[in-house]
């Protein structure tokens, strides 16, 4: 590799490195301190007097908590109501199929904004306004997109002859699901719900519009943050947002990694 072409990999290395790591590392630098003020570049003292701040609130701990309960329920329901559609759409091939997965699509290529006000007219008249039930169903659908696509992918991966073997000796088509066709799409639906927990641990305009004042999650509760708090308070709440995905993320990269391990989970 000649000397020029090392230099512009490496200057397309560091703008990409800066652009994706410099915001992180600055919210991880205001996050630790106790003194930060225009036009100080760096924070003018460090310390954990924020933390002691944030973490002493009881409402950003209960924002916490609903957060995870929120993505929780959203994934299980999403599971529950997805699955069987993915694999019906993986199954079955009928007319409108291809218009119907589309149609997932077409629900992400507009600011979802219209789509939440259409949808919050429908929770006023069925009274789900402020209410977990709404908050957990408007995640829902804003999820369906990864619990649909993913897991069709993967179910039409699965060898149908496998499958077919297993009925020839005598097994139900509901213990071929669970012991053929589901182990070997698990991995595809693994991603697939961890994908929809994030979503709807991250998602805020949804959540706000059906569930504030009552139901308020850690991404609903940024807003009033960054608009009444210093930016310490900003950046601390950020980090506590950030840090369950990357645990989630780095476990499932792990589990993903140990194919010996995944092969067991799958096997059981």
């Amino acid at each position: 590799m000649s000397k020029r072409k090392w230099v512009i990999n490496f200057l397309v290395l560091f703008v990409f490195a800066f652009f994706m790591y410099g915001p992180l590392l600055n919210t991880l630098m205001i996050a630790f301190a106790d003194k930060y003020q225009a036009p100080h570049v760096l924070p003018v003292t460090f310390g954990f007097t924020w933390w002691q701040n944030v973490l002493s609130q009881s409402d950003l701990w209960q924002a916490f908590i609903n957060s995870f309960l929120v993505a929780a329920l959203a994934t299980i329901v999403s599971m529950a109501i997805c699955l069987p559609a993915a694999y019906a759409l993986a199954r079955y091939h009928f007319k409108g199929r291809s218009l119907f997965l589309f149609s997932f699509l077409l629900s992400n290529a507009f600011p979802k904004i219209g789509l939440y006000t259409a949808i919050g007219i429908i929770f006023y008249k069925l009274q789900l306004m402020g209410t977990l039930t709404g908050v957990v169903l408007i995640n829902v659908l804003n999820t369906m997109i990864f619990m649909i696509w993913i897991p069709t992918g993967a179910f039409q991966n699965v060898y149908q002859q496998q499958e077919e073997a297993a009925r020839d000796v005598g097994a139900g088509p509901v213990r071929v699901f669970f012991t053929i066709t589901f182990p070997s799409a698990a991995p595809a639906i693994l991603v697939a719900a961890m994908y929809t927990f994030l979503g709807a641990l991250d998602e805020s305009q949804g959540t706000l519009l059906v569930g504030f004042p009552q139901i308020k999650t850690m991404a609903t509760a940024m807003y009033g943050i960054i608009l009444d708090q210093p930016p310490m308070v900003g950046a601390i709440s950020a980090l506590l947002l950030i840090m369950p995905a990357i645990l989630i993320l780095w476990g499932c990269y792990k589990v993903f990694g140990k194919k010996s391990f995944l092969k067991q989970l799958m096997i059981k």
